[in-house]
Order: C-alpha cells, then structure tokens, then sequence
C-alpha cells in the first residue's frame, strides 16, 4: 500500500484527549503547531514564517503514554503517516462529514470552516475545509529543544496486596 510517511517537528497545541472505544481499545488525540522557520539575511537573524496545525491520533499502548506524557506546548517530534480529509458543515443536518480526498494534493484550505451568518450559527450552505492528519506510530520529545526522562511502563499489573519475590541488593 502507499501510504506517505512523515516526521514532523512542532509543538503540542492541545492538551491530548484521551478515551477508550466500545471495544475498548485507547485512542488519544491531539493537535500539533508546526512554524516554519527561515533565515532572515536582512536582520542576520531566524525569523518564524507560517504556522501549519495536524491532528495527531495515537493508538492502544501509543495513545496511553502520549496522554500521560504530552501537556500543551511542549515540543514533540511525530512519526507517523500522512492523511488528507476533507470535511463539511450541513446545518441541516448540523453534523461534520469527512471524507479522504481523492486525486486532490496539498493541504491547501477550500475554507476556514464552518461559514457563521449575521446571527452566529453556521448558513444553510455547506462549508468545507481540508485537514491534515497524522496517524502517529512513534510521539517523542524533542530533545533539541529541553530534556526528558524516560519511564518504562509495565504491562503487567500487579496485585497491590500480593507480596512480590523480589530481594533488594
């Protein structure tokens, strides 16, 4: 299958959303700020360009330590592959409906979202708007920019009251 694979550097924009579906499986989510960064020979300085945003999906064990490990702002590294939806606003029906692009490229915006009236809700025509998603397989800090401390998780759990065998040296 092809499926386009990206690393993406930015910084956490959301704090993650964290549930688990009806056949339990963890689903965590979150939205990702990446500013592009130029050189600016006119004031011999880096200067910010543009801000694109992704939405991050983790997965089962993924999406647990992304929820206990991400908070908003922090920079993270994401490796994953890349999406393209494009999605629509009925007021009819006052629901989204999102489908994969076909054929089209970019991430180039066909709107804002949702269009507001003169009376704050959304029109009666249908506005539609591209979003880029990532479907994570591996969330990090990046530790260009700060530490981090790694903590192992344990998939077994325990009993709490079950004395363990274990000696101390």
């Amino acid at each position: 299958m092809n499926e386009s694979w990206v690393t993406v550097v930015g910084n956490a924009a959301t704090r993650p959303d964290f549930w688990e579906t009806a056949a339990g499986v963890a689903v965590a989510r979150f939205r990702l700020a990446v500013t592009v960064r130029r050189w600016d020979r006119g004031r011999d300085a880096w200067a910010d360009a543009y801000t694109s945003f992704y939405t991050v999906w983790a997965w089962r064990t993924l999406a647990a330590n992304v929820a206990g490990s991400v908070s908003l702002g922090e920079p993270l590294v994401v490796h994953g592959t890349l999406r393209v939806r494009e999605r629509e606003w009925e007021r009819e029906r006052e629901r989204e409906r999102d489908r994969p692009l076909q054929g089209e490229g970019g991430g180039a915006a066909v709107g804002a979202g949702p269009a507001v009236d003169s009376g704050g809700g959304p029109t009666n025509q249908p506005s539609r708007w591209v979003t880029a998603e990532i479907d994570a397989m591996a969330v990090g800090h990046d530790l260009t920019r700060g530490t981090s401390a790694f903590r192992r998780v344990s998939q077994a759990k325990p009993l709490l009251n079950a004395p363990t065998r274990t000696t101390s040296p």
